[in-house]
C-alpha cells in the first residue's frame, strides 16, 4: 500500500491535469463518402432554398458586394448597398469614384480604406478591358483586384450559374472541420484544403448550392460558440455533436 506522503504527493503532482482526450476511430475515405452523401441529403430537406444573403440585381452588384463582405455582416452590406447602387449603377460609375466619397459610403463596413482601393481597381479594370461587364470565368476573375477564390466562386456560383468551387467562409470552414469531412486541413481557416476536399466528397453540381446551405447552417444552427446540436438535423452524422 501507498504511504499518505507519497499519496499527497502524487496527488499534488497530477492537480490541474487533464485526463487525455480518447481518439475517435479512424474513418476510411468511403465511410466519409458515405456519411457526405448522407448530410448533403438532410441539408437538402433543410435548406432547400438555399442560396445567397447578399442582395444583388447583376453581377456587378454581387462582387461589389462580395468584396464589401469580407470581416463584415452581410446584414450590414445589405443595409449601404441600395445607397451605393444609387450612386455607382455600374462599374463605369464605380471607376470615376472620388476615393474620398467612396470611402465615406462603405465606412460602416470596416476596412474601408483597403476596400475603396479594391473596388475602385476592379472597376476599372473591368471597365478598361472587360467592356464594362464582370468576366465570367475564374481566370479573368481573379485578375481583378480584391478578388480572390472564394469571391470569384460566389459570383460564378451564385449569378453565372457555374460550379467551378465552393465559397469557403468561416461558417463553412467551422462546419466542415466540426463534421469531420476535412482532415487534411489545420484547422477551419484552412481554405484550400477545405475547399478541395469538399469537391472531392460533393457531387460538382451541388457545390454552388451546398456553401449557401451551409452557411445557413451555420448562421442558425451550427453557432461558433454555442451549437444547437440536440437540434441540429446533422447530428446523427457529426462526431462533434456525439
Amino acid at each position: 500500500m501507498r504511504s499518505k506522503v507519497t499519496q499527497r504527493r502524487i496527488k499534488k503532482a497530477t492537480q490541474g491535469r487533464k485526463s487525455p482526450a480518447r481518439k475517435r476511430p479512424r474513418e476510411s475515405t468511403v465511410a466519409r463518402q458515405q456519411r457526405a452523401a448522407r448530410l448533403l441529403a438532410r441539408l437538402r430537406e433543410e435548406y432547400p432554398d438555399a442560396t445567397c444573403a447578399l442582395h444583388h440585381r447583376s453581377a456587378y452588384e454581387l462582387l461589389v458586394a462580395t468584396i464589401l463582405s469580407a470581416q463584415c455582416t452581410d446584414q450590414r452590406v445589405n443595409l449601404i448597398t441600395p445607397n451605393l447602387w444609387r450612386r455607382y449603377p455600374d462599374a463605369r460609375a464605380l471607376a470615376a469614384a472620388d476615393p474620398q466619397e467612396l470611402e465615406a459610403a462603405i465606412r460602416s463596413t470596416g476596412f474601408f480604406r483597403n476596400k475603396t482601393k479594391s473596388l475602385l481597381g476592379m472597376a476599372r479594370l473591368v471597365r478598361d478591358e472587360f467592356g464594362g461587364e464582370v468576366p465570367g470565368t475564374m481566370e479573368d476573375m481573379l485578375r481583378l483586384p480584391g478578388v480572390a477564390r472564394k469571391t470569384a466562386n460566389c459570383v460564378l456560383g451564385t449569378w453565372f450559374g457555374q460550379n467551378v468551387g465552393i465559397v469557403v467562409d468561416t461558417h463553412v470552414g467551422r462546419i466542415a472541420e466540426r463534421l469531420t469531412l476535412v482532415p487534411s486541413a489545420r484547422d477551419g481557416k484552412d481554405a484550400e484544403r477545405i475547399e478541395r476536399e469538399l469537391m472531392e466528397l460533393f457531387p460538382q453540381e451541388a457545390w454552388t448550392w451546398l456553401a449557401h446551405a451551409m452557411i445557413q447552417h451555420g448562421r442558425t444552427t451550427c453557432l461558433a460558440r454555442t451549437p444547437k446540436c440536440s437540434g441540429c438535423p446533422l447530428r446523427e452524422d457529426c462526431p462533434s455533436a456525439m
